[in-house]
Protein backbone atom coordinates (compact mmCIF):
# COMPACT_ATOMS: atom_id res chain seq x y z
CA UNK A 1 0.00 0.00 0.00
CA UNK A 2 2.97 2.40 0.15
CA UNK A 3 3.77 4.89 2.47
CA UNK A 4 0.23 7.20 1.48
CA UNK A 5 -1.62 4.07 2.53
CA UNK A 6 0.22 3.05 6.04
CA UNK A 7 -0.57 6.88 6.87
CA UNK A 8 -3.89 6.74 6.32
CA UNK A 9 -3.91 3.66 8.35
CA UNK A 10 -2.21 4.95 10.63
CA UNK A 11 -5.05 7.46 11.38
CA UNK A 12 -8.00 5.53 10.91
CA UNK A 13 -6.54 3.48 13.96
CA UNK A 14 -6.26 6.68 16.15
CA UNK A 15 -9.89 7.46 14.86
CA UNK A 16 -11.03 3.96 15.76
CA UNK A 17 -9.35 3.56 19.61
CA UNK A 18 -10.86 7.34 20.52
CA UNK A 19 -14.10 5.59 19.51
CA UNK A 20 -15.89 3.45 21.54
CA UNK A 21 -18.84 2.47 18.56
CA UNK A 22 -19.02 2.81 14.97
CA UNK A 23 -20.01 6.27 14.18
CA UNK A 24 -22.71 5.56 11.47
CA UNK A 25 -25.14 7.38 9.77
CA UNK A 26 -28.26 6.29 11.85
CA UNK A 27 -25.94 7.21 15.53
CA UNK A 28 -24.59 10.43 14.17
CA UNK A 29 -27.99 11.55 12.94
CA UNK A 30 -29.57 10.80 16.57
CA UNK A 31 -26.44 13.10 17.62
CA UNK A 32 -27.24 15.90 15.77
CA UNK A 33 -31.16 16.06 16.49
CA UNK A 34 -29.74 15.65 20.32
CA UNK A 35 -28.31 18.75 19.48
CA UNK A 36 -31.02 20.40 18.52
CA UNK A 37 -30.73 20.58 14.38
CA UNK A 38 -33.80 20.56 12.97
CA UNK A 39 -35.43 19.89 9.33
CA UNK A 40 -36.62 22.93 6.99
CA UNK A 41 -33.21 25.28 8.72
CA UNK A 42 -30.79 26.44 7.03
CA UNK A 43 -27.62 25.40 8.64
CA UNK A 44 -23.34 26.92 8.22
CA UNK A 45 -21.29 24.06 9.16
CA UNK A 46 -17.31 23.90 9.56
CA UNK A 47 -16.34 20.82 10.44
CA UNK A 48 -13.07 18.39 11.20
CA UNK A 49 -13.74 14.53 10.12
CA UNK A 50 -11.34 13.30 12.56
CA UNK A 51 -12.75 15.11 15.49
CA UNK A 52 -15.91 12.99 15.31
CA UNK A 53 -14.08 9.56 15.82
CA UNK A 54 -14.03 6.64 12.92
CA UNK A 55 -17.34 7.42 10.37
CA UNK A 56 -18.36 4.53 8.88
CA UNK A 57 -18.66 6.27 4.91
CA UNK A 58 -16.12 8.50 5.92
CA UNK A 59 -16.69 12.30 4.74
CA UNK A 60 -19.72 11.53 2.62
CA UNK A 61 -21.72 10.16 5.10
CA UNK A 62 -21.32 13.08 6.73
CA UNK A 63 -23.06 14.85 4.74
CA UNK A 64 -25.63 12.18 3.97
CA UNK A 65 -26.34 12.90 8.02
CA UNK A 66 -26.45 16.63 7.45
CA UNK A 67 -28.60 16.57 4.70
CA UNK A 68 -30.74 13.85 6.30
CA UNK A 69 -31.41 16.21 9.30
CA UNK A 70 -32.25 19.60 7.76
CA UNK A 71 -34.53 17.82 5.31
CA UNK A 72 -35.79 18.78 1.94
CA UNK A 73 -36.68 22.11 2.96
CA UNK A 74 -33.46 23.04 5.16
CA UNK A 75 -30.70 24.51 3.60
CA UNK A 76 -26.56 22.95 3.97
CA UNK A 77 -23.92 25.30 3.78
CA UNK A 78 -20.59 25.24 3.86
CA UNK A 79 -17.31 27.35 3.63
CA UNK A 80 -15.02 26.23 0.00
CA UNK A 81 -12.65 28.92 0.87
CA UNK A 82 -9.36 28.42 -1.68
CA UNK A 83 -6.33 30.56 0.20
CA UNK A 84 -3.99 29.52 -2.11
CA UNK A 85 -5.53 31.36 -4.72
CA UNK A 86 -3.91 34.41 -3.30
CA UNK A 87 -0.49 36.79 -3.36
CA UNK A 88 2.10 34.52 -2.73
CA UNK A 89 4.26 37.20 -1.31
CA UNK A 90 2.12 36.74 1.69
CA UNK A 91 2.22 33.04 2.10
CA UNK A 92 3.92 31.93 5.36
CA UNK A 93 2.90 28.16 5.85
CA UNK A 94 4.95 27.14 3.88
CA UNK A 95 6.42 30.79 2.86
CA UNK A 96 8.14 29.72 -1.12
CA UNK A 97 11.93 31.79 -2.07
CA UNK A 98 11.09 35.24 -3.23
CA UNK A 99 12.46 34.47 -6.96
CA UNK A 100 9.01 32.26 -7.30
CA UNK A 101 6.96 34.93 -6.62
CA UNK A 102 6.74 36.74 -9.77
CA UNK A 103 6.62 33.21 -11.76
CA UNK A 104 3.35 31.89 -9.04
CA UNK A 105 1.89 35.47 -9.37
CA UNK A 106 1.77 34.91 -13.42
CA UNK A 107 1.15 31.34 -13.77
CA UNK A 108 -1.58 31.02 -11.23
CA UNK A 109 -4.81 28.77 -12.64
CA UNK A 110 -7.99 31.58 -12.13
CA UNK A 111 -10.06 30.73 -9.61
CA UNK A 112 -13.25 28.14 -11.46
CA UNK A 113 -16.16 27.61 -9.18
CA UNK A 114 -16.81 24.49 -10.73
CA UNK A 115 -13.29 22.92 -10.34
CA UNK A 116 -10.96 24.95 -7.65
CA UNK A 117 -10.85 22.36 -4.95
CA UNK A 118 -11.06 24.08 -1.32
CA UNK A 119 -7.57 24.22 0.29
CA UNK A 120 -7.79 23.66 4.26
CA UNK A 121 -11.48 23.17 4.53
CA UNK A 122 -11.42 19.43 5.93
CA UNK A 123 -12.74 16.35 4.25
CA UNK A 124 -16.35 16.95 4.38
CA UNK A 125 -16.08 20.64 3.25
CA UNK A 126 -14.71 19.51 -0.01
CA UNK A 127 -16.84 16.45 -0.29
CA UNK A 128 -19.97 18.69 0.00
CA UNK A 129 -18.28 21.18 -2.71
CA UNK A 130 -18.61 18.20 -5.52
CA UNK A 131 -21.79 17.04 -3.89
CA UNK A 132 -24.41 16.87 -7.01
CA UNK A 133 -26.83 20.14 -6.67
CA UNK A 134 -24.05 22.03 -4.53
CA UNK A 135 -24.17 25.34 -5.49
CA UNK A 136 -20.63 28.03 -5.00
CA UNK A 137 -20.75 31.78 -4.74
CA UNK A 138 -18.01 33.47 -7.17
CA UNK A 139 -15.27 35.08 -5.11
CA UNK A 140 -11.50 33.69 -5.91
CA UNK A 141 -10.78 33.22 -1.82
CA UNK A 142 -13.79 33.17 0.38
CA UNK A 143 -16.34 31.17 -1.95
CA UNK A 144 -19.18 29.77 -0.08
CA UNK A 145 -20.78 26.50 -0.82
CA UNK A 146 -24.73 25.97 -0.27
CA UNK A 147 -27.90 23.12 -1.14
CA UNK A 148 -31.22 23.48 -0.70
CA UNK A 149 -34.04 25.79 -0.71
CA UNK A 150 -31.89 28.77 -0.08
CA UNK A 151 -28.93 28.11 -2.10
CA UNK A 152 -29.16 30.56 -4.72
CA UNK A 153 -30.20 33.03 -2.63
CA UNK A 154 -27.14 32.71 -0.53
CA UNK A 155 -24.09 32.52 -3.09
CA UNK A 156 -25.85 34.73 -5.51
CA UNK A 157 -24.09 37.54 -4.19
CA UNK A 158 -20.39 37.78 -3.18
CA UNK A 159 -18.69 40.87 -3.32
CA UNK A 160 -14.75 41.20 -4.17
CA UNK A 161 -14.28 43.29 -1.19
CA UNK A 162 -15.10 43.63 1.84
CA UNK A 163 -14.83 39.24 1.30
CA UNK A 164 -16.86 39.17 4.82
CA UNK A 165 -19.76 41.59 4.60
CA UNK A 166 -23.21 42.27 3.99
CA UNK A 167 -22.81 41.72 0.08
CA UNK A 168 -21.32 38.07 0.74
CA UNK A 169 -22.93 34.98 1.63
CA UNK A 170 -22.09 35.43 5.30
CA UNK A 171 -24.38 38.67 5.06
CA UNK A 172 -27.44 36.53 3.58
CA UNK A 173 -27.14 33.75 5.65
CA UNK A 174 -27.44 36.43 8.70
CA UNK A 175 -30.20 38.48 7.00
CA UNK A 176 -31.90 34.48 6.54
CA UNK A 177 -31.79 34.04 10.45
CA UNK A 178 -29.10 31.22 9.75
CA UNK A 179 -27.52 29.31 12.40
CA UNK A 180 -23.97 27.80 12.76
CA UNK A 181 -22.73 24.44 13.62
CA UNK A 182 -19.24 24.05 14.56
CA UNK A 183 -18.71 20.09 14.26
CA UNK A 184 -15.52 19.00 15.62
CA UNK A 185 -13.83 22.74 15.48
CA UNK A 186 -13.69 25.26 17.74
CA UNK A 187 -14.68 29.37 17.42
CA UNK A 188 -11.45 30.05 15.71
CA UNK A 189 -12.98 28.36 12.74
CA UNK A 190 -16.40 30.35 12.70
CA UNK A 191 -16.21 32.50 9.69
CA UNK A 192 -19.20 34.31 10.95
CA UNK A 193 -17.87 36.56 12.84
CA UNK A 194 -15.04 37.92 10.12
CA UNK A 195 -18.95 39.32 8.99
CA UNK A 196 -18.94 40.99 12.86
CA UNK A 197 -14.93 42.44 12.33
CA UNK A 198 -16.38 43.42 8.74
CA UNK A 199 -19.12 45.39 10.75
CA UNK A 200 -16.95 47.11 13.65
CA UNK A 201 -15.74 49.40 10.25
CA UNK A 202 -12.97 50.42 12.33
CA UNK A 203 -10.19 47.52 11.20
CA UNK A 204 -7.04 48.20 9.53
CA UNK A 205 -6.71 47.14 5.88
CA UNK A 206 -4.68 45.34 3.78
CA UNK A 207 -3.48 44.70 -0.18
CA UNK A 208 -4.47 41.01 -1.55
CA UNK A 209 -4.26 39.63 -4.80
CA UNK A 210 -5.96 36.64 -6.68
CA UNK A 211 -6.10 35.26 -10.30
CA UNK A 212 -9.51 35.53 -11.77
CA UNK A 213 -11.32 34.98 -15.41
CA UNK A 214 -12.97 38.24 -16.26
CA UNK A 215 -14.65 37.74 -20.08
CA UNK A 216 -13.24 34.32 -19.97
CA UNK A 217 -9.58 35.66 -19.70
CA UNK A 218 -7.15 35.03 -16.89
CA UNK A 219 -6.48 38.05 -14.78
CA UNK A 220 -4.64 38.91 -11.72
CA UNK A 221 -6.39 41.36 -9.96
CA UNK A 222 -4.94 43.09 -6.62
CA UNK A 223 -7.82 44.63 -3.95
CA UNK A 224 -8.06 45.99 -0.79
CA UNK A 225 -10.07 44.28 2.06
CA UNK A 226 -9.99 44.34 5.96
CA UNK A 227 -7.08 42.80 7.66
CA UNK A 228 -8.90 39.92 9.41
CA UNK A 229 -7.80 38.51 12.14
CA UNK A 230 -9.27 35.51 13.90
CA UNK A 231 -6.91 35.03 16.95
CA UNK A 232 -9.14 36.33 19.76
CA UNK A 233 -12.09 34.34 18.32
CA UNK A 234 -12.30 31.80 20.39
CA UNK A 235 -12.28 34.70 23.44
CA UNK A 236 -15.23 36.21 21.60
CA UNK A 237 -17.35 33.00 21.62
CA UNK A 238 -16.47 32.03 25.22
CA UNK A 239 -18.05 35.83 26.06
CA UNK A 240 -21.06 35.05 23.43
CA UNK A 241 -21.77 31.70 25.71
CA UNK A 242 -21.46 33.58 29.15
CA UNK A 243 -23.48 36.62 28.15
CA UNK A 244 -26.37 34.25 27.21
CA UNK A 245 -26.85 30.93 28.80
CA UNK A 246 -28.84 28.45 27.05
CA UNK A 247 -28.08 30.27 23.38
CA UNK A 248 -25.78 27.78 22.53
CA UNK A 249 -26.13 24.05 22.47
CA UNK A 250 -23.28 21.74 23.42
CA UNK A 251 -22.74 18.61 22.48
CA UNK A 252 -21.14 15.30 21.28
CA UNK A 253 -21.67 14.54 17.78
CA UNK A 254 -19.56 10.91 17.53
CA UNK A 255 -16.62 11.74 19.90
CA UNK A 256 -16.57 15.36 18.92
CA UNK A 257 -17.75 18.35 21.10
CA UNK A 258 -20.15 20.48 19.18
CA UNK A 259 -21.74 23.85 19.40
CA UNK A 260 -24.58 24.63 17.55
CA UNK A 261 -26.53 28.47 17.91
CA UNK A 262 -27.91 31.64 15.99
CA UNK A 263 -25.76 33.30 13.69
CA UNK A 264 -27.44 36.65 13.94
CA UNK A 265 -27.68 37.29 18.02
CA UNK A 266 -23.97 35.67 17.95
CA UNK A 267 -22.64 38.39 15.31
CA UNK A 268 -24.11 41.32 17.15
CA UNK A 269 -22.54 39.89 20.31
CA UNK A 270 -19.35 39.58 18.69
CA UNK A 271 -19.01 42.60 16.85
CA UNK A 272 -19.62 44.78 20.22
CA UNK A 273 -16.63 42.65 21.92
CA UNK A 274 -14.33 43.13 19.40
CA UNK A 275 -15.07 47.28 19.44
CA UNK A 276 -14.32 46.77 23.13
CA UNK A 277 -11.87 44.38 23.46
CA UNK A 278 -9.88 43.93 20.49
CA UNK A 279 -6.12 45.54 21.75
CA UNK A 280 -5.60 47.16 18.27
CA UNK A 281 -8.28 48.86 18.44
CA UNK A 282 -8.58 50.01 21.35
CA UNK A 283 -5.09 51.48 20.79
CA UNK A 284 -6.31 53.50 18.21
CA UNK A 285 -9.05 55.00 20.44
Amino acid sequence: SGYNGERAGMSEQSAIEKSARPNTVPSLVADLRALGVRPGGILLVHSSLSALGWVCGGAAAVVDVLLEVLGADGTLVMPAHTGDLSDPAEWAHPPVPADWVEPIRAGMPPFRPAITPTRGMGAVAECFRTWPGTLRSDHPQVSFCARGPHAKEIVRTHALTPQFGMDSPLGTLYRLGAEVLLLGVGYENCTSFHLAETRTGRLPQKRMGAPVLVNGVREWIWFEDVDFDDEDFPSAGTAFEQAFPGATSRGPVGVADCRLFSMRPAVDFVQRWITDNRTSLKATE
